[in-house]
């Protein structure tokens, strides 16, 4: 099958999927993305489509295909690569999807389940996704970090790495802040003194605090504590 009829197969779908509605509304929360290149699928349509679609040939050749148009092409592309249980195939697919991600949805989006098994390996892909020129590439890293590296596998050097970066992007600096906030949740005697010692840029600081504060992870007394260690402009 050719790449055109590929496409012209996806879009077809995407569009039988399309809610106007939910369009208009989703566009607002992606001031990156041009609202023309949003079809308007909600999460769990687009999900259910991922699931048959990946168990078909022509998904595979589908993954070959980039850049795509429309933002639920993304979106579908990085369904895709959560269905690979080769970790490797799975990390070439990422590397080569990475670099096309243009937005914080398509990017938190991606759990890449299988990487829950070479975690002992995978943190020096992280590692690498955290020092790149690309904002959603670093956001990615940082929420792997975030998602399978605050637990039982948790080490100091995991948080510092992230209180290095240095960014004018927003949406690396909100991932620093939702990843620190989560870590206060989970690890919150080891995470406080980044807090203390100001060991964060101000806006991801005080963005920090804000998100654990909202959090119904963090207890009473611990949000009464933080809200004293904001810094005042």
């Amino acid at each position: 099958m050719n790449k055109t009829t590929i496409i012209t197969n996806v879009q077809t779908r995407l569009f039988e999927l399309q809610d106007l509605k939910y369009r208009d509304f989703h566009a607002k929360l992606m001031p990156t993305v041009n609202k023309e290149k949003i079809i308007g699928v909600r999460t769990p349509a687009l999900r259910v489509f991922a699931k048959k679609y990946g168990k078909t040939d022509e998904a595979k050749e589908y993954l070959q295909i980039l850049p795509h148009q429309y933002y639920e092409e993304n979106n579908l592309h990085g369904l895709l690569i959560e269905q690979i249980k080769d970790y490797d195939i799975c990390l070439e697919e990422l590397e080569r999807f990475l670099p096309y991600i243009d937005n914080w949805a398509t990017c938190d989006m991606l759990a890449v389940k299988v990487m829950k098994k070479h975690l002992d390996t995978f943190i020096d892909e992280v590692y690498r996704w955290m020092e790149s020129d690309h904002a959603y590439t670093i956001r990615f890293g940082i929420s792997m970090l975030m998602r399978y590296y605050l637990e039982d596998t948790f080490q100091m050097e995991y948080p510092d790495k992230v209180a290095q970066i240095r960014s004018e992007e927003y949406y690396v600096n909100m991932m620093r802040a939702w990843y620190f906030a989560t870590a206060l949740a989970k690890q919150y005697d080891k995470i406080l003194p980044f807090i203390e010692k100001q060991k964060l840029d101000v806006w991801t600081h005080n963005k920090t605090i804000q998100k654990a504060i909202e959090s119904y992870r963090i207890t009473p007394e611990q949000k009464e504590y933080l809200r004293g260690l904001k810094i005042k402009k």
